[in-house]
């Protein structure tokens, strides 16, 4: 098969770009087809291209996402945190190498549609979903470890996440349904354990009028069932969480998979979920607007604590870093927000914006200092936080896909040797494109002080 070399764009312009004032009162951007690079700073990490590409839809997440029409739309007004890196500091160098792209195993869906991603980081195995098969495969290797048919009934599947305590894989689903895969005992393999919410869930709230939800007119649902696609997943202690595009955040305890409280979340479609260590749940909507939510000391119940409104189109993606002191929120306005913990603040507080994708941002994957974001603009980039915070240089921008970049999952290797330099870092970084395509990566950085 022939191979062809992806194209390296610089990540940013050879002069830096002045702060913008914190007004929201900005003018639509009057150039259609703007430069995305044009409100980027330089950086002085080199970058080398080393890399391979052996090249080979389904419902938008939000109005417009993928549509051409989101790169005309402003910039939220903040400071840009993309800046120089100290004169004092080596140079740091990022080299990336295309290892893989792994196709649809089946052919029977007439259409394509972005798989969804996670990774174990404890055994390195990567899990990846499409409307008609669910696989594994072993990062090292790159080897398929095992394949499961999905029934095209389900529809597209959104979101998976890997349960604590061995307790399976679940997927989010088109069709409203959250579905459990567990290890087989005798094979290994992933098999369909059942889906949520459970019979025995809903069985028990069928003959009571009181737990059914008006979802339009002349049409009920309980209120355990979300009524419209399963958009996002994720887990923490005891707790499940899953938002759809119902606009509701439902939260299922891990012990007995029961729906134990719905929560109708925003006003518009709900795309992104991310939770932080302390438990505060996180939820990005079409409405624009980040809300927060936690559970009180003594109290069963999650409650609104904060809404973050500072991004002027749909949120499609939200990441937070391993201390869940910064919170990254990706949007069609085309910039990434940095939202930070204040010590003086009960909640984050936004800190400026990092910015160089020319389309929608739609996935966002944080891993230790590092950001990887994917974009409509069918690239993904690579971001590094400063050691002293808000500042942000962007490494290098992968490209090769030739769809939109829709799901990203990443991890950072352990050393392959004992005696490895600590001022190197390697990574594992996963993108899923609309086309069904997942291109794997291996990211390399030296130079790190």
């Amino acid at each position: 098969m022939p191979f062809s070399l992806p194209k390296l764009f610089p990540c940013n312009t050879s002069t830096s770009t002045p702060l913008q004032n914190l007004s929201t009162n900005t003018k639509p951007d009057p150039n259609p087809n703007p430069n995305p690079n044009a409100l980027s700073t330089p950086s002085t990490s080199s970058r080398s291209l080393t890399s391979f590409s052996s090249s080979t839809s389904s419902s938008p997440v939000t109005t417009a996402m993928s549509d051409d029409a989101t790169s005309v739309l402003t910039f939220p007004s903040l400071p840009s945190l993309q800046c120089l890196l100290p004169s004092s500091t080596s140079p740091i160098s990022t080299s990336f190498l295309h290892l893989t792209s792994l196709k649809p195993l089946s052919t029977a869906s007439t259409t394509t549609s972005p798989p969804a991603l996670t990774i174990s980081q404890s055994s390195l195995l990567l899990f990846t979903a499409t409307p008609s098969t669910l696989a594994t495969y072993d990062l090292t290797s790159l080897d398929l470890v095992s394949s499961h048919p999905l029934a095209p009934s389900a529809g597209a599947v959104k979101s998976l996440v890997i349960l604590p305590k061995s307790h399976g894989l679940l997927s989010a689903h088109q069709d409203t349904l959250l579905r459990l895969w567990r290890h087989s005992s005798r094979s290994g393999d992933l098999r369909l354990a059942g889906s949520l919410p459970t019979l025995s869930d809903r069985l028990l709230r069928l003959p009571f009028p009181k737990n059914y939800t008006l979802i339009r007119r002349h049409h009920k649902r309980l209120w355990i069932q979300h009524a419209d696609t399963v958009s996002a997943l994720a887990t923490a202690g005891e707790y499940i969480y899953s938002v759809s595009w119902d606009k509701t955040l439902k939260i299922w305890r891990t012990s007995d998979l029961r729906c134990v409280q719905s929560i109708v979340a925003h006003d518009d479609a709900i795309n992104a979920l991310a939770i932080a260590p302390d438990g505060t749940v996180y939820t990005g909507s079409a409405d624009t607007k980040i809300r927060a939510w936690s559970r009180a000391p003594g109290e069963k119940k999650h409650a609104l604590v904060a809404t973050f409104d500072r991004h002027r189109s749909a949120v499609n993606a939200l990441a937070i870093s391993n201390d869940g002191s910064v919170l990254y929120s990706g949007a069609n306005d085309r910039s990434i927000i940095v939202w930070e913990r204040e010590e003086s603040a009960n909640h984050l507080a936004v800190v400026g914006a990092l910015r160089g994708h020319g389309k929608a941002i739609l996935c966002l994957a944080s891993v230790g200092d590092m950001l990887f974001s994917g974009s409509s603009d069918r690239t993904v980039r690579i971001w590094r936080r400063g050691r002293e915070g808000r500042e942000y240089s962007c490494l290098a921008v992968m490209a090769g896909h030739v769809s939109v970049v829709r799901s990203i999952v990443a991890v950072q290797m352990p050393k392959e040797k004992p005696g490895t330099a600590e001022s190197e870092e390697e990574y594992r970084v996963c993108s899923g494109s609309f086309d069904g395509e997942v291109r794997v990566c291996k990211v390399r950085i030296s130079g790190l002080s």
